[in-house]
């Protein structure tokens, strides 16, 4: 796909910056976005910050808005909800993200008339520690899982910077709370089979005095905590017939042995194993008729969320119309 250059001065482009304790980086991200985006409305959106993260955002001219509800989810949530545009630009405040790309971004979102473009980080080789190989591994069995179990083909799943049209940004229900958000961005898009595409954007090193909010471990758990509420929530079939496969592997490992001496002798010596391994096979049978019938709610669902995104006109006819 080639992108050319629309006439971006004719869409409402905003830009939504979710902040927590970001003063040393902010204004950085704000002139970032002059930059590149003179037209740009920007929002920032200080989650409760305990530094000058507002002041500082504020002074460099862009629109804060105060969420108290702790977690980048819940930030989310209130951008989608209370920014109006065509196009919405998200980026983390940590000015780690290099917004030169960013009209080609955009571009390329209106070119293809897509719903998300996804910035796919790409280290700087500055600092061995702006993207740590154990983040950098982590980020990649994550983003593999998410691929096994709802398909697509992102290589970076968890990027801070993205584009959305307005029609992705309104049918999204952001249910996440902290930093697994950007899984839910992901699913969601995939679930709905939305256009999209990533881009290769520059991953910097952080300001100084500007330090990371991540844990490795505690951010990556609720992560894949979150992949498989999606799979149990979007999959439920596949979730529950998995599970009734395993309970009937198991139930016939103890039953062959006991019908096997029932053949030869006409007596079940292990009585208890054998009303354990039919109690199992009928936790089986029950697992699959409830993946069956939560498909059929999961469907409608999905029909809903589908319907509400197709009553929202996509950017390239916003241009167009313009």
């Amino acid at each position: 796909m080639t992108a050319a250059a629309p006439d971006l001065a004719a869409l409402r482009i905003a830009a939504v910056i979710p902040c927590y304790n970001e003063a040393a980086a902010i204004g950085q991200v704000i002139a970032g976005f002059r930059a590149a985006l003179p037209q740009v409305q920007i929002h920032v959106f200080d989650n409760a910050s305990t530094d000058d993260t507002a002041a500082v955002a504020r002074a460099a001219g862009a629109e804060v808005t105060h969420v108290a509800l702790r977690g980048k989810g819940n930030v989310v949530r209130r951008m989608f909800a209370d920014v109006e545009a065509d196009v919405y630009v998200m980026v983390d405040g940590d000015a780690t993200y290099d917004l030169a790309r960013l009209r080609e971004m955009i571009a390329l979102l209106v070119d293809g008339n897509l719903d998300m473009v996804v910035g796919a980080r790409q280290d700087d080789r500055q600092d061995v520690q702006t993207y740590r190989p154990g983040h950098r591994l982590g980020n990649r069995l994550l983003t593999g899982t998410v691929a096994a179990l709802f398909g697509g083909g992102f290589t970076d799943m968890l990027s801070g910077l993205r584009v959305f049209s307005r029609r992705y940004v309104k049918s999204f229900p952001a249910l996440a709370q902290g930093f697994e958000t950007e899984t839910e961005l992901t699913v969601h898009a995939l679930e709905l089979r939305m256009p999209w595409t990533e881009l290769p954007v520059r991953y910097l090193s952080r300001p100084e005095g500007s330090h990371s909010k991540l844990s490795t471990y505690r951010d990556g758990w609720r992560i894949l905590l979150m992949i498989t509420r999606l799979f149990v929530n979007e999959r439920p079939l596949s979730f529950f017939s998995t599970i009734a496969a395993l309970l009937a592997l198991a139930a016939l490992a103890l039953a062959v042995p006991l019908v096997l001496t029932w053949l030869h002798t006409g007596l079940v010596p292990r009585l208890p194993t054998a009303v354990l391994a039919t109690g199992m096979m009928l936790a089986g049978m029950l697992s699959a008729a409830c993946g069956a019938v939560l498909r059929t709610v999961t469907l409608g669902r999905r029909e809903v969320k589908r319907l509400r995104y197709l009553a929202i006109p996509g950017v390239r006819y916003v241009l167009e119309r313009e």
